[in-house]
C-alpha cells in the first residue's frame, strides 16, 4: 500500500502523527515528575534506611513509567482512529476493493466508534494498573509486566484496527471478540507484532496505517475461515 497508494497512505499518517505529538508530550511530563510520583506512591518507605527506600524508589518510579507508556500504546490506535477516521476507512476500503466483495457501506457511526474506542480505552486503564503493581514485584515483575503488557497490547490493537471490517459486515463488539478469539494465534501474532512496532520511536506514523491495511487482510482471512 506504501507503494501503490503513496497519497492515501500519508494521509494515514498525518493523524497519527498529531496523536503521536500529544503522547510524546505526555510521556515526557511523566518522565520530568517521575521522582514526585514514585514518592507520592510509596509514603510507606519514608522511614526505611538505605539503600531499601531509594530502591524501592526506582523500581516504583521504573513501574510507574512503564505503565504509563502501556496506557498510551494501549489508548493510541483508539483515538487515531477517532481523529482519523475518514483517512482510515478509505485506506480500509481501498484494500477492500481490491480483494473484490467489499461491503458497501462501513456502518460504524460515531457514537458507535466513540463507545468502542472508551470501552477499550478503560479496559487498558484497569489493565494497566494491575500491570504497575506486577511491576512492583522484585525480581521477576517488571519481565512480567512486560510480556503480559504486549499480550494484552496486541489483542487491545487488533480489536481496534479489525473494527472497519467487522463492523460493515454487521458484527458487533462481543462477535468481533469472539471470532478473533477462536484464531487466536493469528489475530495475536498480528497485534502483538503491531504493539512491538509502535514502541519503536517515530514507527507508529508509518505502522498505523499500514497496519489498518493489514487489519483489513486479517480480517477477510479469519472471516473466510469462519464456519
Amino acid at each position: 500500500m506504501w507503494i501503490t497508494s503513496p497519497r492515501l497512505m500519508l494521509l494515514g499518517a498525518l493523524p497519527a502523527f498529531i496523536v503521536g505529538i500529544a503522547y510524546v508530550a505526555g510521556i515526557v511530563l511523566l518522565l520530568v515528575n517521575i521522582e514526585a510520583i514514585a514518592v507520592g506512591i510509596s509514603p510507606f518507605a519514608s522511614g526505611w534506611g538505605e539503600p531499601w527506600r531509594t530502591g524501592l524508589r526506582v523500581v516504583a518510579g521504573a513501574a510507574v513509567t512503564a505503565a504509563g507508556i502501556l496506557v498510551l500504546v494501549y489508548t493510541f490506535v483508539a483515538v487515531t482512529l477517532l481523529v482519523g477516521d475518514p483517512f482510515y476507512e478509505r485506506i480500509w476500503r481501498a484494500v477492500e476493493t481490491s480483494l473484490g466483495e467489499a461491503p458497501i457501506e462501513a456502518k460504524r457511526g460515531i457514537l458507535r466508534s466513540v463507545a468502542d474506542a472508551l470501552r477499550l480505552i478503560c479496559l487498558a486503564v484497569a489493565v494497566a494498573l494491575v500491570l504497575l503493581l506486577c511491576g512492583l514485584i522484585p525480581g521477576l515483575g517488571q519481565l512480567l509486566a512486560l510480556l503480559l503488557g504486549a499480550l494484552f497490547g496486541g489483542w487491545v490493537l487488533v480489536l481496534e484496527l479489525t473494527g472497519f471490517a467487522f463492523d460493515a459486515r454487521g458484527f458487533s463488539m462481543s462477535q468481533r471478540r469472539r471470532i478473533l478469539r477462536a484464531r487466536r494465534p493469528r489475530s495475536l501474532g498480528f497485534g502483538v507484532l503491531t504493539y512491538l512496532l509502535f514502541l519503536v520511536p517515530g514507527a507508529a506514523v508509518i505502522v498505523m496505517p499500514a497496519a489498518v491495511a493489514g487489519a483489513a487482510l486479517l480480517s477477510r482471512d479469519i472471516l473466510a475461515a469462519k464456519p
